[in-house]
């Protein structure tokens, strides 16, 4: 018998100590070098990437910075694109948190830390336990949010020509409109990460481009994020994905990130976005960047389930991947006007004892370990999550290849004895076919989506379930 080994109990806990007590080290050594304080305390905050809040004191005076680090599964260059992208809209005048600098060690860069509560983290998994609500006056400062986002696509694309990212050369409708989600998508074929779905929203994206738009400019990529306090808004935040291209890509994003941060009446910010910029909404373009940037984020979110991506948050992966794709798919079937059907059940779940009861003590032991510096109580949750997931997809597993099997084989005929070659065929399918029965596809494709989601949840479609949000109409029919 093969004898089992395993690492020392502390060698993990002392890895990731050492790796916190190095990024402070490199945190208080910045700030006493570029700022001229002394760190009082740094607060590693829950979000998708590793962030300190760090207070220090300077001349007597108590002050605070944002440390903003990489996400696990992106490049250097992509936090500096951020970093550099922030540093042209500040010199504009636009509402930027000041930025103070590069950081080598922790891979960070540093800006003003902004001193509100004021906005939900926008992540899906806390949003279902903790649902976001707009009050009167975040209302207010999204309304007065369009200005500055219309303010920030009035900075000339060439500012950041000397941003190599930025520096494109967009000419035809096709290039403005599939340049960013085109590089995502081949990043996702290259690793493996593509399936029927995001293979099916690939082909429609391309074969139905807005022939009429031929304008670019400077767009944040995922617009609608900032810091506000009463009406006011204070600091737009996050560039991590921002990019040249058609500025209905920024109004799209809006539909994309409701409901996990409540953005409110989506066609009236599209409204006042007309009134302050003097730029005419096109929906039926907002309609398609929807699908372009829910395709974009929804392929994203495979690459989070990465196992060796350290702080990465795979269930936020997960439950993302089920709400953007079907989200995505909606936003098909509003502007072609296509029905669908969300009066799905599920079966009586199919347990087996070994699955069930390993999946379910590792769940208990999760919620029993010690929480520390370095493992917070939000990342035992998280952790907690992985297991209550796969406990709910083993129960389901075969009814959702089953259902999968039978709708690809009722799109493009054939017969197929597992999950794998069926997806594989459709897919191939799809590549070889200029034009598709969309009807037929969305519908299928949705279908799919829909019963994900309700493996991850572990119920029928639920309408106070943030994860089973409809994407909300824009147009009128």
């Amino acid at each position: 018998m093969t004898k089992m080994t395993s690492p020392q109990p502390n060698d993990k806990e002392s890895t990731l100590l050492d790796a916190e007590k190095q990024a402070h080290e490199g945190i208080r050594a910045w700030v006493a070098t570029e700022l001229g304080g002394e760190v009082q305390s740094i607060t590693r905050l829950e979000r998708w990437r590793p962030q300190w809040k760090v207070t220090y004191l300077a001349d007597g005076e108590e002050s605070a910075v944002l440390v903003r680090g990489n996400r696990p599964i992106s490049s250097v260059a992509s936090l500096r694109l951020e970093m550099e992208a922030m540093m042209v809209l500040e010199r504009h005048g636009i509402k930027i948190p000041h930025i103070y600098g590069w950081v080598e060690s922790p891979v960070a860069f540093v800006m003003d830390w902004v001193d509100t509560e004021d906005r939900a983290p926008g992540l899906l998994h806390t949003a279902i336990e903790n649902p976001t609500s707009m009050s009167d006056d975040r209302w207010q400062a999204m309304l007065n949010y369009m200005g500055d986002l219309a303010a920030v696509h009035d900075v000339p694309v060439s500012e950041f020509s000397h941003i190599k990212p930025l520096a494109l050369k967009l000419e035809t409708p096709q290039q403005i409109a599939l340049h960013s989600v085109e590089r995502m998508y081949q990043a996702a074929a290259h690793t493996g990460k593509v399936d029927p779905p995001f293979a099916f929203l690939q082909h429609w994206l391309r074969n139905n481009v807005p022939g009429h738009r031929n304008e670019v400019r400077f767009i944040a990529g995922d617009a609608g994020q900032f810091m506000s306090s009463g009406t006011d808004v204070l600091a737009l935040l996050d560039f991590e994905i921002a990019d040249i291209g058609d500025f209905h890509w920024d109004l799209a994003c809006f539909r994309g990130r409701h409901p996990y941060e409540n953005m409110g009446d989506i066609p009236a910010l599209y409204r006042e976005y007309e009134r302050v910029s003097g730029r005419k909404v096109d929906l039926e373009v907002v309609a398609y960047h929807t699908v372009a940037f829910l395709q974009l984020s929804g392929v994203a979110t495979k690459f989070f389930t990465r196992s060796q991506a350290h702080g990465g948050n795979w269930i936020e992966g997960v439950l993302e991947y089920a709400s953007i794709t079907r989200r995505a798919i909606e936003a098909i079937a509003e502007l072609k006007g296509i029905e669908l059907n969300y009066d799905l059940e599920l079966p009586e779940p199919v347990v087996d004892e070994w699955e069930s009861s390993g999946l379910q003590k590792l769940m208990v032991d999760i919620h029993n370990l010690p929480t520390s510096s370095v493992f917070e109580p939000w990342e035992r949750e998280l952790m907690h999550s992985i297991p209550n997931f796969l406990h709910n997809y083993s129960q389901y597993r075969e009814w959702f290849e089953k259902a999968c099997i039978a709708d690809i084989e009722a799109l493009i005929g054939g017969t197929y004895e597992n999950a794998r070659s069926a997806d594989h065929a459709v897919m191939e399918y799809i590549d070889e076919n200029p034009s598709l029965d969309d009807v037929a596809f969305v519908q299928a494709m949705h279908r799919r989506q829909l019963r994900f989601s309700m493996i991850a949840a572990g119920t029928a479609p639920d309408d106070k379930n943030p994860l089973f949000h409809r994407l909300d109409p824009i147009l009128e029919r």
